[in-house]
């Protein structure tokens, strides 16, 4: 029941229960992660009524573990968690917890008044005084352990939508990320890392992308693009501030601030000219010796000028054979999400593209998640044959050419925009067009379907 009057609800048959999960730093405190309880009716009313009850309870009693300093045991070995409970503890008392330090900067005197009057006849109660007060020492964690506490417990929210393939991806590029800062500045505590840090991995970058000009110079680094510093260098900056806002300090100022390169990088991929698709990659078994699915799926990116990740995460119910106008649904799911919002869109299938999805109407399932090994394993069978015509021509030379076929045949700017998937700088009135229309209009670029194709390539 995904309705927020339903929440903590579960039916099992007829009947209702009420199912609530007990917070981490209270687990000791109850004997299961989960409680449940039988609330002894069929009828929804009054199932949502004895929810109520026992959600207050179970409310009140849980806050009262935390102001008291009954919530996690391991608080005073863990500063990570005694600066979390402190928090709470603070908030329930009616105060933001701020250090003492801040709060004497500051110089609100009535604040700590009120702070003062709050502790009064409470003065043994030592875990609300030092909340209240201020007095938690803040976490002391090395970089490379707070991007483990970022991972489980920051950013839930931005990885649970996620396929296990994007989350491990997601995952490596930031543990990159600390690995370089950690070769250059060592293993620093987040509490100890400043600006002086933030420039000299900076300068560790800058001499990456800038390399000696000294053609001999054997010792010289490899030369790389402003967009791999500038990535690194944005992780970092997240992560120090989500960090330091998860424990309370939003305000800290941020060492990896205004570092960054100008990307005037251009891209060096080339679109496959149409008479190189239809004469070498469409030419009769140019791919025999492939699996079906791998074969199956070049036609596709041919025709839809999709990405690899987006056909092969494909779910049956997205592919639509059957509908008047055959297409495929690009769509976000609950378990994998689209790079970015407007990647979301519906393509229409014309020519060996409709042909080759009538031969796979459950999608790609061996490749499914596992789009950078379909991507090396098209590019290792492309060289061997010789169908890259040169070194700037890769698998991502059908979107290009995709998009060039388009741009040449004077279709529209905001359909070129909606059938990529990229962002319609113009202000967006209606759907884009029907399925219908961008079928007709894609049928002007369609690569003529080759004698015997189904016979001779699929």
């Amino acid at each position: 029941m995904a309705l927020r009057e339903d929440r903590y609800l579960e039916k099992r048959g007829e009947l209702f229960y009420y199912a609530r999960r007990v917070p981490k730093a209270l687990a000791h405190l109850e004997s299961a992660k989960i409680k449940k309880r039988a609330l002894r009716t069929r009828d929804l009313e009054t199932a949502r009524e004895r929810r109520d009850l026992l959600e207050k309870a179970d409310s009140d009693r849980w806050a009262h573990a935390r102001l008291t300093g009954l919530a996690n045991p391991r608080a005073n070995g863990s500063s990570q968690d005694s600066l979390i409970n402190a928090r709470a503890r603070a908030g329930l008392a009616g105060h933001p917890y701020r250090p003492l330090a801040e709060q004497i900067e500051a110089g609100n005197l009535s604040d700590m008044l009120a702070r003062l009057r709050t502790l009064k006849g409470r003065e043994k109660e030592r875990h609300l005084a030092r909340a209240v007060l201020g007095l938690v020492a803040p976490p002391v964690h090395t970089i490379s352990e707070a991007l483990q506490i970022y991972i489980s417990d920051i950013a839930t929210r931005e990885i649970r939508s996620k396929s296990a393939g994007q989350r491990m991806k997601w995952e490596m590029t930031r543990e990159r990320s600390i690995a370089a800062f950690t070769q250059v500045c060592g293993p620093t505590d987040m509490d100890s890392i400043s600006r002086e840090h933030a420039m000299k991995f900076h300068a560790f970058w800058r001499d990456r992308i800038l390399p000696s000009e000294d053609k001999n110079d054997e010792d010289a680094a490899p030369s790389y693009k402003p967009n791999t510093a500038n990535k690194q260098l944005g992780h970092l900056r997240k992560l120090y501030t989500d960090y330091w806002t998860y424990h309370g300090q939003e305000n800290r100022e941020n060492p990896f601030r205004n570092l960054s390169f100008p990307d005037h990088y251009e891209p060096t991929t080339l679109p496959f000219t149409d008479d190189w698709v239809r004469s070498q990659i469409l030419a009769p078994k140019a791919l025999t010796g492939l699996s079906k699915e791998t074969r199956l799926i070049v036609p596709v990116l041919i025709e839809t000028g999709c990405r690899i990740s987006e056909l092969v995460n494909l779910l049956p119910e997205n592919i639509r054979l059957h509908a008047s106008v055959p297409h495929i649904r690009i769509w976000a799911t609950l378990k994998r999400e689209l790079k970015t919002p407007s990647s979301k869109r519906d393509i229409p299938l014309v020519g060996v593209a409709l042909l080759a999805m009538q031969q796979a109407p459950i999608g790609f399932p061996k490749y499914r998640d596992k789009a950078t090994h379909l991507s090396n394993t098209l590019m290792k069978s492309f060289r061997s044959r010789g169908l890259l015509p040169t070194p700037n021509h890769k698998i991502y030379s059908f979107r290009h050419a995709f998009e060039k076929r388009m741009l040449e045949a004077g279709l529209d700017y905001g359909l070129r925009c909606t059938l990529m998937g990229h962002k319609d700088s113009r202000p967006r009135y209606g759907d884009g067009g029907s399925l219908e229309f961008r079928r007709n209009e894609l049928l002007k670029i369609v690569h003529p379907v080759p004698k015997g194709f189904k016979r001779l390539y699929l």
